[in-house]
């Protein structure tokens, strides 16, 4: 029987910096620089007890980035991703530990909800669902069935409006 390698989900830092931007390139390829939910990364500053890495034996394995969002005119909410996993590692359970651990975070830090774009097949198993047709509106063309929320408060079913990069 083959065992995991043991990991630990540490906050991500600086230190990871270059490790985090070449696992993305891997995932994403450079691509991910000219979608919509980069907009929302661009000059703002990620969550910092909820933006995570995994590291094991071989080093970094894992990371979610989570960012802080303006919705409408009062609205505040967490934006989550780039979330990914090096190949090694899918299917290790590595992506859910990262993702429960920072929604957990955003939760206890009084965010309303979490936000993302991305495949609800995917995140539903982390209690996603469509935010539905143009209650939100990102700064770029989204297929708005792609946008997602986790609602982590009641408050989260008045959000509603522009996500933006909070002032």
């Amino acid at each position: 029987m083959n065992t995991i390698p043991a990991y630990e989900i540490v906050p991500d830092s600086p230190e990871h910096s270059d490790a985090v931007e070449a696992l993305y390139d891997d995932v994403f390829g450079p691509g991910r620089f000219a979608k919509t939910a980069e907009r929302l990364r661009e000059g703002n500053s990620p969550i910092a007890d909820a933006s995570l890495v995994a590291i094991d034996s071989e080093g970094l394995t894992g990371v979610v980035r989570v960012w802080p969002v303006k919705v409408g005119e009062g609205g505040r909410a967490a934006f989550l991703g780039p979330i990914a996993v090096a190949e090694r590692r899918r299917g290790n359970g590595v992506a859910f530990k990262l993702m429960e651990r920072a929604i957990g975070v955003c939760r206890e830090q009084g965010y309303a909800a979490v936000i993302l774009v991305g495949d609800h097949e995917y995140y539903e198993r982390f209690g996603f669902h469509p935010a539905g047709d143009g209650r939100f509106l990102l700064p770029g063309p989204v297929d708005q069935k792609r946008v997602l929320i986790r609602d982590l408060a009641d408050r989260a079913a008045k959000l509603k409006g522009e996500l933006s990069v909070p002032r």
